[in-house]
């Protein structure tokens, strides 16, 4: 039987225990970095194959497919586009839309201050309303950040994109 003795000093000692923590942490953390990967992955090709709903508003199409998937039939062209800045602080009218977005899973919070564009589009399937009904979608850098569904009547109603929040 051989044994052998090694001496060393505790600088060199603590130093190769540093440098086998860092190994063994960054191991770690390549494992599940790949796992959260492969999660997602699994995650969006399922739920493409699902038909969910994307925030994608780069195009007229990526909006009315968006629309479409809540059931809404709008006219094909906006009636209106109009470029606006989402205001820094929020007045009660702000607050009161921003609730609705919260309701739908929406937040304009983070996006204060930053110029966005609104695009109406004609509601033509409106349970029992014939005209004068409008889809908005606010785009921020190509994404569908906040949105509602409302009548152009004086006491009209708003509501978010889906056809459960028809009071």
């Amino acid at each position: 039987m051989f044994v052998k003795s090694i001496k060393t000093s505790k600088k060199k000692l603590i130093g190769l225990l540093c440098i086998v923590l860092a190994v063994v942490c960054l191991g770690i953390w390549a494992l599940s970095a790949n796992r959260g990967m492969q999660a997602m992955s699994s995650q969006n090709s399922s739920s493409s194959k699902a038909g969910a709903i994307t925030f994608k508003g780069a195009t007229n199409e990526e909006r009315l497919d968006f629309l479409g998937h809540f059931g809404w039939q709008v006219e094909s062209d906006p009636a209106e586009i109009v470029e606006f800045v989402i205001p820094a602080e929020f007045n009660d009218t702000y607050q009161n839309y921003n609730a609705i977005q919260k309701k739908q899973g929406l937040d304009l919070e983070k996006f204060k201050g930053k110029t966005a564009k609104r695009y109406s589009y004609t509601v033509t399937n409106y349970p029992n309303v014939k005209e004068g009904v409008r889809a908005n979608l606010v785009v921020y850098k190509d994404k569908i950040i906040a949105g509602d569904i409302c009548s152009l009547e004086l006491d009209g109603f708003m509501h978010g994109f889906s056809p459960d929040t028809i009071s």
